[in-house]
């Protein structure tokens, strides 16, 4: 019953946007991004802000779980990659940088791991994208 009322919250607050809002995410429609680090507890709701802008968020843990090699298969298919710096190692963050410059991806450092550091992230880059 809880998930229900989460995925209705999520639904009501894309319906309460502006048409302003709506029309100026069309930039990042159909784009994804890989999220690399951060806390787990979020990833949902990062993924959410991601799609209030029509893209759609990787996420990889940064090596707690999962491989860092993953990061390698997955950097070809996205558009753009985002590293909170307070929540991600060393390591992982290297592995980043070496294969956004590899494959020709942007590396968008986030000063923390907060949702709203991603969100101004997006932000900028749909309004830079749309100023074009």
């Amino acid at each position: 019953m809880a998930r229900k009322g989460k995925k209705d919250f999520g639904r009501d607050n894309r319906e309460a946007q502006t048409p302003a809002q709506v029309s100026a995410r069309s930039s990042l429609d159909g784009r994804s991004f890989l999220y690399v680090g951060g806390r787990d507890c979020q990833v949902a709701h990062l993924r959410q802000i991601a799609s209030n802008f029509g893209a759609e968020l990787i996420h990889h843990d940064g090596g707690l779980r999962e491989a860092v090699s993953r990061i390698d298969t997955v950097l070809p298919s996205v558009d753009c990659v985002f590293c909170p710096i307070d929540c991600i190692s060393h390591d992982a963050c290297l592995r980043v940088k070496t294969g956004c410059k590899k494959f020709g991806k942007t590396f968008i450092p986030l000063r923390n791991g907060s949702k709203s550091s991603l969100e101004r992230a997006l932000q900028t880059m749909n309004e830079r994208d749309n100023s074009r």
